[in-house]
């Protein structure tokens, strides 16, 4: 019974995955509402407060050193093996090849490419604002600081603000940002909080990244969030224009022009023959017709000309016959069979 059940269930899923989706008629856009421009402008003050305590170093950058000197890799290795492998959640390459994976289904389920496009988009403003922010302020990480207690900005560095937890922030932001019902999008958007939470904190307990490091990462990255729906018009200007690129081409279908014939070498035609040319080699051929009737053709094996019996035919070289000389052997006699001696007589 319960093999049956579970069977029953089995066939429900696949039917479910086998169904042929519709295009959906509304899908859930974020906008940009006032409450979602006050939230925005006040990330991006705690955005700069935060580069401003760093350029002074001021307390915050005290506290990194605090941290550094702490060194929380010595203080729990135990947990080193596993938090080397939990930091990967926040590597654009894995992280990225994952979320589209998985946007990409939803995007063939749902005939929209909005899914895949708003993630691209999410990720095109985090290499512009990031990677600018980076290489502007130039700060050494932990491993290569050079004075104790200075800020190490401007010294060529690339690791302000954190990448990884930037990048942990939208990857997994941007499943909460495109969730389809409210309940969807209020966990989502707690579990990517939690993952962006610990993939900075392991930064730090690497000691790759500053704390302050970590701070601005996580706020440059909901920085990108905030302000993904003033995209969203250009995102459907570009889903509206491949759609309808492919649904042209889809409409002109394959070429039907018929295939030109290969002109070959014309061909050379015999003028006809009059009557009298044609009674002329009737009888010029007659002649030779009987004559090749009457004459058996040879062999193609044969060269032509008369050819000896096989008994006329002894195999001699210039010193006499191959075969040797025997006493006790009788000449072969070449008169009447009649005057051979029998066996028994001899």
């Amino acid at each position: 019974m319960r093999t049956e059940r579970n069977l029953a269930r089995l066939d429900r899923v696949f039917a479910r995955l086998d169904r042929e989706p519709g295009r959906p008629t509304h899908i859930d856009v974020p906008k940009m509402s006032r409450h979602r421009i006050a939230l925005l402008v006040a990330t991006l003050a705690f955005y700069l407060a935060t580069v401003w305590a760093v350029v002074i170093t001021s307390w915050l950058v005290r506290l990194d050193w605090q941290v550094m000197f702490f060194r929380p890799y010595q203080q729990w290795p135990e947990i080193h093996a596993f938090l080397d492998y939990y930091v990967v959640l926040g590597q654009r390459g894995p992280t990225a090849v994952m979320i589209s994976a998985w946007l990409g289904w939803r995007a063939w389920r749902q005939h929209t490419l909005r899914p895949l496009l708003t993630f691209g988009a999410a990720l095109l403003l985090l290499n512009v604002t990031v990677g600018a922010a980076k290489i502007g302020m130039g700060r050494l990480g932990p491993h290569y600081a050079t004075t104790i207690g200075s800020n190490e900005m401007g010294m060529g560095g690339d690791i302000f603000p954190s990448g990884h937890t930037a990048n942990a922030v939208v990857t997994w932001g941007i499943l909460a940002y495109l969730a389809s019902t409210p309940w969807t999008r209020r966990w989502l958007s707690a579990g990517s909080a939690l993952m962006s939470l610990g993939v900075g904190l392991t930064t730090v307990y690497l000691g790759t990244h500053w704390l302050s490091d970590v701070i601005l990462g996580w706020v440059a990255g909901l920085l990108v969030l905030l302000a993904l729906p003033w995209c969203e018009p250009l995102i459907t200007r570009t889903e509206t224009w491949i759609l309808d690129l492919r649904d042209r081409r889809r409409a002109r279908g394959p070429s039907t022009a018929p295939v030109p014939a290969r002109v070959g070498s014309p061909a050379m035609f015999k003028p006809y023959a009059t009557a009298e040319e044609e009674v002329t080699a009737r009888e010029n051929t007659a002649p030779a017709a009987r004559s090749s009737s009457r004459t058996p053709a040879h062999p193609p094996h044969l060269a032509p000309g008369t050819h000896a019996i096989r008994s006329e035919r002894s195999p001699v070289t210039p010193a006499g016959s191959r075969r040797p000389p025997h006493a006790d052997r009788a000449p072969r006699a070449t008169g009447n069979p009649s005057t051979r001696p029998l066996p028994g007589n001899s």
